[in-house]
Parts: C-alpha cells; sequence; structure tokens
C-alpha cells in the first residue's frame, strides 16, 4: 500500500465521512456466561407505546428490519442474541427492556437481564453506592429485580429475582419421532420451556459440546411435538406469553461444588451457551415441587461451556391457581466491544440471512 493511501487510510477513521446512503447501528456487545448479548443503542425508529408488550408487539410487527439486521448474518449469526431498551412500565422502574433472537421475541431471559444490569453501571447509567445497587427492570413477562453486587468499586456478579415461576404439567409422556417416548414436564420462569431429565432416558448423545448438533435436533423435534400435541400452554393473565420458547435438557453434573448441568435449545435452534436464567428460573419451581428443595437452599446449575449460574427459592407465592416460586439467579456479565454497523442500502444482503 503505497504511503499516502495509508495516510489517507488512517485519517478516514478520524473523519468517518460516508455517504448518506449508509443506515447506521450503534451496538454495544457482551456475554453471560458464553452467551452473547447485543445492546442496539442507536439507529432505532421512534415509537410509541404504553408498555414493554406493547414495544415488543410494534417492534415485532412494523420493524422487524432491525432486528434481521443486527441478529441475522453477515453482521450476526444464527446463535445471536439481542435486547433493545425502552421506557418502563410505571415510574417506579429503571427502564423496560425487549428481548431479540434468530426467530422473533422473547418474554424473558435471565441472561440478559445480567448483562443489562452490569452495563447500567459500567456506562454510569446509575449512581452507585455502596456493595449493591438495585434496579428495578420491566421485562415483557413483568418485572425484575436485580441486584448490581460489587466489589472494589468493580461489578463482580449480578443477582435477579425473578417472576413467579411455576409448573404447568409434570411427568407427561409423548412420542417423538427417532427418540420414542419422552417424560418431560412443563414450567414457567418468564417464558415456558419442556425439561427433560437424561437420566429418565437412553438418548444417543449427552450433553457436552461435541454432541450440540443431536442435541438441536432432538429439542427441535421435541418442541413440535409438545406444540402439537394436545397440551394447552397458557400463561394465566397474558395471551402474549402463552407459547413454549425452548426444550431444556437437565443431567445431575459429577463435578464438585455443581449440581446439574442443563443445557437449553431454544427460538429457532438457538444452543444457550449460558445456563439459561428463565430456564433455571422454572427448574426451581420443579424442584421445589417435586425433589423438596429447600427454600434458600441453592444450587450451581452449569451450562454446555461449563459456566455457572447459582439459583434458589426466596418466597413461595400463590400465582392463578399455581403454586408459584420466586427464583433468585446470580452470574456475572463481561463487555465485549462497541460496534457502528453500516447498512448499505445496495447491499443485497441488507436484511441479513441464516446459512447453517
Amino acid at each position: 500500500m503505497p504511503k499516502e493511501t495509508y495516510k489517507k487510510f488512517k485519517k478516514s477513521f478520524n473523519n468517518a465521512s460516508l455517504s448518506k446512503r449508509f443506515r447506521r447501528y450503534k451496538t454495544i456487545d457482551m456475554h453471560t456466561g458464553g452467551e452473547p448479548l447485543r445492546v442496539i443503542m442507536e439507529g432505532l425508529p421512534e415509537i410509541n407505546a404504553n408498555s414493554v408488550l406493547d414495544y415488543r408487539r410494534i417492534l415485532r410487527d412494523e420493524h422487524d428490519h432491525v432486528r434481521q439486521v443486527l441478529m441475522y448474518e453477515p453482521r450476526g449469526h444464527s446463535d445471536m442474541y439481542g435486547c433493545i431498551l425502552v421506557p418502563p412500565n410505571d415510574h417506579t422502574g429503571d427502564f423496560g427492556i425487549v428481548f431479540l433472537h434468530n426467530e422473533g421475541y422473547s418474554t424473558m431471559c435471565g441472561h440478559a437481564i445480567i448483562a443489562i444490569s452490569t452495563l447500567a453501571i459500567e456506562m454510569e447509567w446509575v449512581q452507585v453506592k455502596g456493595d449493591q445497587h438495585i434496579l428495578k427492570i420491566d421485562a415483557p413477562c413483568g418485572r425484575i429485580t436485580s441486584y448490581v453486587n460489587m466489589k472494589d468499586e468493580i461489578v463482580e456478579s449480578v443477582t435477579f429475582h425473578c417472576v413467579p415461576s411455576f409448573v404447568l404439567n409434570e411427568n407427561i409422556c409423548l412420542e417423538v419421532p427417532k427418540l420414542g417416548s419422552v417424560k418431560l414436564d412443563i414450567a414457567y420462569g418468564g417464558a415456558f420451556y419442556a425439561y427433560i431429565r437424561m437420566e429418565d432416558h437412553d438418548f444417543p448423545f449427552g450433553l457436552d459440546q461435541k454432541d450440540c448438533s443431536a442435541i438441536i435436533e432432538a429439542g427441535m423435534s421435541i418442541k413440535k411435538t409438545v406444540i402439537e400435541s394436545n397440551l394447552l400452554i397458557e400463561h394465566p393473565y397474558e395471551t402474549d406469553l402463552s407459547f413454549l420458547y425452548g426444550t431444556i435438557f437437565t443431567q445431575v453434573s459429577q463435578k464438585e461444588n455443581i449440581d446439574s448441568r442443563n443445557v437449553c435449545v431454544f427460538a429457532d435452534g438457538e444452543v444457550d451457551r449460558c445456563p439459561t436464567g428463565s430456564g433455571v428460573a422454572g427448574r426451581m419451581a420443579i424442584h421445589y415441587l417435586k425433589d423438596g428443595l429447600a427454600q434458600g437452599q441453592k444450587m450451581r446449575i452449569e451450562s454446555i461451556t461449563d459456566s455457572v449460574f447459582e439459583c434458589s427459592v426466596i418466597d413461595t407465592i400463590a400465582y392463578h391457581k399455581h403454586q408459584a416460586v420466586i427464583p433468585a439467579i446470580t452470574g456475572a456479565a463481561y463487555l465485549t466491544g462497541i460496534h457502528e454497523f453500516l447498512i448499505d442500502e445496495h447491499d443485497p444482503f441488507q436484511k441479513g440471512f441464516f446459512l447453517r
């Protein structure tokens, strides 16, 4: 590269002068236990809505190109996850949050709560005094309270209290193509999941990274079978929350100080790299109801990447006809990058694509 060209190359980054034909999105990227979170900071349309659920509906129905541009290739990938901050439902909240993934819009995401709570401190959106800061976050499923735990003025971890979580169905047996009879529970922790204990089955795969393809195939097949069955996946108060989000395989861990392994397949075949915040929230309801988990008793649950969430039941509550629990989930998140994405109006792939 000739020297003068190189000088112009260096100068161009300082000037950042680009044609108006480029649409721009600015993001901050993070991960929680290896699971990505792309926080969309700039480039969003103006939206007027009365609640976080309304924002979710409007984004889904009128502005889905934002999700596609930043979740899909070539700017994202098939396992990308994102979020958009919106106003809270009322004046007592700090902010609202809408979750994005490869298929659409989730109702709850624990890893995103942990990450965005961390980011709120790192970006100095809130003023921190002492060793803990409390945030009130409105997710589509309801109010989440997060506790940012500080050490030496650095975020050490985040604990969040989830929405009332409950078991919808237990000990269901369904015939699943290629897998045969599968025994499962269905529980809610801000989203509905089908839970399968590996110990109850003789599956031709384990819960290790080398088994990822088989886990995806099995998880999606189980999800499809549940959806096509006569099981009613219904939230007691909100229709928009009444759908099966994913499949979770669990297994007793042989590791010291780890109680269980948890691998979640959600949306359109995404594999959660972390233990899945809403997923382990639902598990707390299952373990409390079926396994005698005591209030305050802690479980350490690892993911397919060996990252760990610490989980417990901190309270119980009557929730419609369900005996629900309030789970507490603790994990840690980290920043990975700040990005400005450009979308050229002449780019044939500006809407994105997936190639698995």
